[in-house]
């Protein structure tokens, strides 16, 4: 009958082996240490570790500081007028604001192009013949309309949200 053969794993030694690779490191990773080296020496010329250790030391202060410019009503109302502007620029249809944005760079875009003498009242009654005139002043004017209704709601003498 066969006998088994004994099969004996030496015990591992997960310190050794990490000793084993610290030595050699410095030869299979030369390259990259130097670099680190270099830029070490570049930060330390710099004043970045002097920047980071005044930082370090200076946390509480900061964050009292940042705490306190946070909790400011300006604060306040610039932080929820820019999630509110976010909110509008993401119901905006892309195209939409792409042609605006064009609309206005046509129009504004060379200044040395803008006229400087306001048109005769002639040009601006022939101007209203124009569809692409009534259009835009039909889009102000529904504009103008939701504002002022918005300012009428907001404004409006009751019970406040």
């Amino acid at each position: 009958m066969a006998q088994p053969i004994p099969l004996t794993i030496p015990p591992r030694d997960p310190r050794q082996e990490l000793l084993d690779r610290l030595q050699q490191a410095p030869a299979e990773h030369a390259a990259a240490i130097l670099d680190s080296y270099e830029l070490l020496q570049q930060l330390h010329k710099h004043g970045v570790f002097t920047l980071i250790r005044g930082t370090l030391g200076a946390t509480d202060k900061i964050v009292e500081t940042a705490a306190a410019g946070a909790n400011a009503p300006e604060s306040i109302r610039a932080i929820r007028n820019a999630i509110i502007l976010a909110k509008m620029l993401g119901s905006i249809d892309p195209e939409v604001l792409q042609g605006t944005c064009e609309a206005v760079s046509q129009t504004f875009g060379n200044a040395k192009s803008v006229a400087y003498e306001p048109p005769s009242l002639f040009g601006l009654f022939t101007s209203f013949a124009s569809r692409d005139l009534r259009r835009g002043m039909g889009l102000i004017n529904s504009l103008l309309k939701n504002l002022a209704y918005q300012l009428k709601i907001r404004t409006a003498p009751g019970p406040q949200k």
